[in-house]
Parts: C-alpha cells; structure tokens; sequence
C-alpha cells in the first residue's frame, strides 16, 4: 500500500484494490468523525431508474446479516454516536460520528452497511412508502421544489438535471433485483473513499480497515467495467424563463446557471463572488432586496459544485404581487456585478470574508472529514488550509472580473418562477 504525508497531521493511503484511505489526527477532542464514500450516485442513473441510488441509501439501514434495522440504530446511539447517510450527484456517503474510543465499532457498523446490507423485497416495499412521503414533503415544500424545478430546466436529458430522490413513477417501478444490481456493481472497494478525521492515528484506522475486510482481494476490479461513468455533460439551458403554477403563499423564484467543477481554481473567485452578492446580511441582495426594498425574508445566493460542472444562483421568495419587482432587482444586481466585479477595499474585504469563513467551517471533525474525501472524490489535489487561505488572499482584480463577467450575466440566468398563476392584489 502506498502512504503518503499530505500535512503534518493528514495522511492518504492508496490500497493495491483501489481503497482510498485519508486521515487527520486531531489529538485536542475526545470524538472521531469517520465516513466512506460510494462514488456512484445520482449522476449515473438513467431516467428510468431515477432515485436508486438514493433508495438503496436507505434499504442498507433495513437489516444487515448481522443487524436489524433496531440494532443498526442502536449501535451507536446507545453510546451517545450518531449515524448518517446521503446521496448527492456524484456520491453515496455514510457517516458517523463517536467517541474516539468507539471508534473500532463505527467502523464495524459502516462495514456492514455498505458490504453487507440484506435488501429483502419485504422491506423495499416499507421504506419505498418512505421514499415516497419523502419526495411528497418536497412536492409540498416549494423553496425545496423549485430547486428541482430549476436542475430540471437547465439539465433536461442529464442525470444532473434528474431529481436525486426520483419521481413517484420512477420509484414506484423500482425492484429489489435494481437495489442488488447497483450495490453488485459499485459498492465494492475499489469505487470507496473512506474518510477520518478526530482523535485517532492513521496507523489505527488501516489496521481497522484492514481488520474488516477492506483491504483483502482485488477490490472489485472486475467489476470495475461495471460501473458506468456518469454521462459527459450536455451544454446547460441558459436565458431561458419557466413558470411552475401552485398554490402557495408565496412566489419562489431561482436564478440559476451552469458553472465550474469543483477541482477548478475559480471556484474561489466564484466563492468570493458568491458570498458579497448574497452572502450573508452585509451581501448586496440581502441590502437591496430585503433591508431596503423589504420584499422578502429570504433572498440568497448559492454554489454548487460537482465533479464535472457546478451551479450557481440565487434564490427568492416573495408575495405574488411583488415578485416581478424582485426579480428585477435582482438583475439589476446581476448586472452590476457582471460589469464592475470587485475592486480595491471592496475586494480585500470580500477575500477576508471568504477567508474567514473557510477557516471557521472547520471547526469540527466532521468538517475536516468532509474536505478530506472531497479531494479524491472530486479529483483535485490535495490542498492545505493554509493554501487555500493564501490563493483566495492572492485573487487578483482581473481573475475575479472575468468570473463575475461570465457567470453573473443577468442574461446567462435560467430563471423559475414556482408560485399562483395571477400576482395577488
């Protein structure tokens, strides 16, 4: 196995069957954050199967061969842990967070989620039930919905534009044969991360890992041809406007486009960028939109970044009948930012904000496990905070400018508007 010292305390192993393996000892808590990573998820499905991967995230806590769904639950609970799981576009992760004396039977329990997992028909058809109320509450949470509705009509006929939950008809024909059939062909070794970051020595957790079986074989590699690569991405749906009728309070309105992957060195131009145009309170929307027009409560700007593309925008939700005023503001705003980008004390400011804001994110272990398995998921290179900090601090004016030039165009936007038919007077 090859180990390699990343920073003082952060450690990468790569195992001959394609495991990877990263650690950062943080010796001043008495917790551990320990997590594994599937690099298959959403962006790999076919319309039809939409939501599989999201299921089988949950059939894995129904019962394993050693462990009911009561005994998954209680394993670390009962010792004051906690367990986890999600799906995203580009990766299925389970989590959990223990004492660092606990950690041994964290791993334990992961293993057998994710190597292990039963997947009987007769509990596909309790927790499809599930799966469907949770897609139901989104249906019926419209700053949720129109968030889809907006991936949907910049991505029409890409897995990236695909609901990461499914749709009610995708989820209602999904069988036990497609839970087998996809956990078969990318829930092996060799398609894992497995991340740590907390009280613990990187020497430990191989040994544990080796322990249960992670390291033994080939990894999978013969199942590698197996796991199909998520689709080249088509080119986004920009400038276009669609209309979502509901009845709801209030209209929801996201301005969205394409953007970078998460490996490109804009991003942190767009993260700058990003925080002062809706940010936080002191951010040019939350001032215009909220303080000094007052018509909404929430009005925000976001990034999102995957392997292959990334997403950025912002989001509104106002009264019917001052929604066209918003959203008018809100290009006015696009376009000031598109022209004049950030200069001077107004770009210093903006880099320490960001700066401030990447050291305080980690905080905690699980924070630092998180950035930790983003660097092979995600195929960039490993960075030390202390870099980050550095390249964001040396943005210069022009790098900035031209991120704000070609990705804040008010014309660039894909807009969705959720909301009633006719502005209530």
């Amino acid at each position: 196995m090859e180990t390699v010292r990343l920073d003082r305390e952060i450690f990468q192993t790569t195992a001959p069957n394609g495991l990877v393996v990263l650690s950062e000892r943080v010796p001043s808590v008495r917790s551990a954050a320990l997590g594994v990573w599937v690099r298959t998820a959403s962006a790999h499905e076919s319309a039809p199967t939409m939501g599989v991967s999201h299921l089988l995230e949950h059939m894995v806590f129904k019962g394993t061969e050693r462990r009911t769904a009561q005994e998954i639950a209680l394993a670390l609970e009962a010792r004051g842990g906690s367990l986890d799981a999600y799906t995203s576009r580009d990766t299925t992760a389970f989590q959990a967070r223990v004492l660092d004396a606990d950690l041994p039977r964290a791993l334990d329990v992961l293993t057998d989620l994710v190597r292990h997992p039963l997947l009987r028909p007769s509990d596909l058809e309790l927790e499809r039930n599930v799966v469907l109320e949770e897609i139901n509450t989104v249906l019926d949470t419209p700053d949720d919905l129109v968030f889809d509705l907006s991936a949907r009509q910049l991505w029409p006929s890409h897995p990236y534009g695909y609901s990461i939950l499914g749709t009610r008809e995708s989820v209602s024909a999904l069988a036990a044969a497609d839970l087998k059939r996809l956990h078969e062909r990318a829930y092996f070794p060799g398609n894992c991360v497995f991340a740590a970051a907390g009280n613990l020595t990187h020497e430990r957790l191989l040994e544990l890992i080796a322990g249960q079986g992670w390291f033994d074989g080939d990894g999978g590699r013969g199942r590698r041809e197996g796991v199909p690569p998520a689709p080249p991405v088509t080119p986004a749906v920009r400038g276009s406007e669609l209309r979502h009728p509901k009845e709801t309070a209030q209209t929801h309105i996201v301005f969205a486009t394409d953007s970078i992957p998460y490996a490109d060195r804009r991003k942190y131009a767009l993260l700058v960028l990003a925080n002062v145009f809706g940010g936080g309170m002191s951010s040019r929307l939350f001032q215009r939109v909220r303080e000094e027009l007052g018509l909404a409560y929430a009005v925000y700007s976001f990034t999102s970044l995957y392997r292959q593309m990334g997403v950025a925008g912002v989001y509104v939700g106002t009264q019917p009948k001052t929604a066209a005023q918003a959203a008018a503001a809100i290009r006015e705003e696009y376009g000031k930012l598109a022209r004049e980008a950030l200069v001077g004390e107004a770009l210093e400011d903006a880099k320490q904000q960001t700066q401030g804001q990447l050291m305080l994110s980690l905080e905690s272990p699980s924070a630092r496990m998180y950035r930790l398995a983003g660097f092979p998921v995600y195929g960039e290179p490993y960075q030390s905070l202390d870099q980050v900090v550095a390249t964001v601090g040396t943005l210069s004016a022009d790098e900035v400018a031209a991120v704000a030039a070609e990705f804040f165009a008010p014309e660039r936007q894909t807009v969705v508007w959720l909301g009633p038919e006719k502005n209530k007077s």
